[in-house]
């Protein structure tokens, strides 16, 4: 095909979100030799609240690319094994990282934006903040976004990077999918660990009879998190349901578990508890790209938290599109990005999905779960089994095609 009968390769790049796909997004772009600005709605520092988050080795890979890698690291621990267990403190299963890659590291959430913007804006990307986007047109030469403070901002490219609930997704596509609610109510935190044995460097997850709790220790702080089933989403029963009763709540669900979740609820306080939020996940969205408009991020493609890949899945899409702006012109650059991507981030949010599944189980459901899982861990959750998912590197000399 003749290169004159193609959209023209970008120059410019406006990223909407500063969360983690947009500082890395930016600093991949600029890497590539496009100019980006980042346009968050937040000021630094508070939109960001959260519990523990992890970055896999994929994600570190992704990372490293764009030179953000260390920073990370050493804002966070490494968390190189997972150690599961049953709430009557049987052992399941355990899984290791795999030798040679990047640890898991594990941080605040807010830590881990911070650190991403702090990398970004070190390396001279400017970020705007304060500026909701609102809507975007598309002019066929560039492309124009609105803010909600009537602002606007012009760019050859507008990348969204705005979340599971992107404001882009649906300017690209009006009739887009809304997040699906999984079943699971999800909280976190951190709190003072002193008294419970440091876990080494492993996350523990425990299948506890009536929910799903997650705990590592380093010295004397504990972070943690907890997945209760909830059938039906009642949203404003959510946000109007505090701190004391949610406590209260999650105290009765692990009030029969083996292991230290109680003790570590106990010391939990309002100013260190990440606030109720339902898992969500967006299994397939059909309109990745439109015109000038691409999508990456939960923007694209939202995984539930029980992957422990949504940052991770975040950082490979930003590095990836860049590599593909950087080599093609803009409608090709789309097309080969999410031919890419697609498989396989829509598998990994499958597996997360049947994760979910077990940690919802019934009483009759758990215990075949209980008593299947130890076979399942040993046969198909090696690390090398794994390895499609935690080793995976992006070329970033390779040209795009």
């Amino acid at each position: 095909m003749n290169d004159k009968h193609l959209t023209p390769r970008a120059r410019t790049a406006i990223v909407i979100g500063g969360g983690v796909a947009g500082p890395v997004a930016a600093l991949a772009l600029q890497k590539a030799g496009i100019e980006p600005r980042v346009y968050e709605p937040y000021a630094p520092g508070t939109g960001s609240r959260g519990g523990p988050i992890t970055l896999a080795s994929n994600g570190q890979n992704a990372l490293a690319v764009v030179g953000a890698d260390r920073a990370v690291q050493e804002t966070g621990w490494s968390t190189p094994r997972m150690v599961i267990s049953s709430g009557t403190g049987k052992v399941l299963g355990a899984i290791d990282d795999l030798p040679g890659l990047p640890p898991r590291v594990t941080l605040p959430r807010g830590a881990l934006v911070e650190s991403l913007q702090h990398s970004a804006a070190e390396q001279g990307v400017p970020f705007h903040f304060g500026k909701r986007f609102v809507d975007a047109v598309d002019t066929g030469h560039s492309v124009i976004a609105q803010f909600d403070d009537h602002t606007t901002a012009e760019a050859d490219v507008l990348i969204g990077c705005d979340g599971i609930r992107s404001a882009v997704r649906r300017t690209i596509d009006p009739a887009a999918p809304e997040p699906r609610y999984t079943g699971l109510i999800g909280f976190g935190g951190y709190a003072d660990g002193s008294g419970v044995p440091d876990s080494g460097g492993a996350w523990h997850f425990i299948f506890g009879r009536r929910a799903f709790f997650g705990y590592v220790i380093q010295g004397d702080r504990a972070g943690w998190f907890a997945n209760l089933p909830v059938k039906h989403l009642d949203r404003e029963v959510l946000r109007h349901t505090g701190f004391e009763e949610w406590m209260a709540r999650l105290r009765a669900a692990f009030a029969d578990d083996a292991g230290p979740a109680l003790r570590i609820l106990d010391r939990v306080t309002p100013e260190e508890f990440a606030p109720a939020s339902p898992l969500e996940d967006v299994p397939h969205v059909p309109v990745w790209s439109k015109g000038r408009i691409a999508l990456i991020g939960d923007a694209a493609h939202a995984t539930s938290p029980s992957s422990g890949q949504g940052a991770s899945l975040a950082a490979e899409s930003a590095v990836e599109l860049a590599r593909c702006l950087r080599d093609l012109p803009v409608a090709q650059a789309f097309t080969a990005y999410e031919s890419g991507r697609r498989a396989r981030v829509e598998r990994i949010i499958a597996a997360a999905a049947r994760t979910n599944q077990s940690k919802a189980a019934g009483p009759i459901a758990a215990r075949i779960r209980d008593a299947v899982m130890p076979f399942v861990m040993e046969r198909f959750m090696t690390p090398e089994k794994s390895a499609w998912q935690y080793a995976h590197t992006i070329d970033w000399e390779a040209v795009a095609v």
